[in-house]
């Protein structure tokens, strides 16, 4: 059945209407009332019970699409780690295909990063934009992929103001995207399950990587530092490569 995030408590009997993009997506596949959809409503609007609830269309207006909930499914198709992901945001579309691919992979939230060798350079009304329509990338990719929890896209924010916050209140293990020598391979970190039994943040430079003062910041406030080989991989290839690997 066709899936859609629905940021709004759910109950079984419950009748209401879709979200907007919800409603449009429902239009576009030409769906007639009595048709079934799954609906979803864990994310960053809504921090909901779990699972999935079968729904059926009651009536189809103009613009707007009503539904009658359903049963609910306890079912979760999430990774079993909780990894986040700090990273330089690649320039043109490639952090589009970055956030839908790692949502794809179960990312817990994505921190978009503007750092020393960022291309891509937002102010705050552009930000906030880009954000908004990360959001809906993650969100569209969580309906396709059968995921009920969508990650949560973070503001924007410069790597300075990030590591700042984050070194305030750490809260997960925090791993750092290297190619300085002594770096430990991550497939033999990843199998040391002990030391990654609890979150995990990953953080991963732009093109070009981070800077060498970035990265002596990073060192300073406990990331460990982490290779993935000896091949020089485009930003939002490493990211995803190595989130690949941390919730394997």
């Amino acid at each position: 059945m066709p899936r859609f995030y629905c940021p709004t408590p759910l109950q079984a009997g419950d009748v209401l209407d879709l979200p907007s993009s919800a409603a449009r997506h429902v239009q576009v596949l030409r769906l007639q009332p009595g048709d079934m959809i799954t609906l979803f409503n864990g994310g960053p609007a809504m921090a909901g019970p779990g699972g999935e609830f079968d729904a059926s269309i009651e009536r189809m207006g103009r613009s707007d699409v009503q539904v009658r909930v359903g049963l609910h499914h306890a079912v979760e198709r999430e990774a079993t780690r909780v990894v986040h992901l700090a990273v330089g945001m690649p320039a043109n579309e490639r952090m589009d295909w970055l956030v839908e691919k790692a949502t794809e992979l179960g990312v817990a939230s994505i921190q978009p990063l503007m750092t020393e060798r960022s291309v891509l350079r937002l102010n705050d009304e552009r930000a906030q934009k880009k954000v908004a329509h990360w959001q809906s990338v993650a969100i569209a990719a969580c309906e396709q992929c059968g995921g009920n929890r969508v990650p949560l896209i973070h503001e924007v924010a410069t790597f300075a103001n990030w590591r700042k916050a984050w070194s305030n209140a750490p809260s997960s293990l925090p791993l750092l995207l290297s190619l300085r020598a002594g770096a430990a391979g991550l497939r033999e970190t990843v199998c040391d399950s002990a030391r990654l039994a609890g979150a995990i943040t990953f953080l991963s430079g732009p093109e070009g990587g981070l800077s060498g003062t970035e990265e002596d910041a990073a060192l300073a406030c406990g990331f460990t530092p982490v290779t993935l080989g000896r091949r020089v991989l485009r930003a939002e290839t490493a990211a995803l490569v190595a989130l690949a690997a941390l919730l394997q």
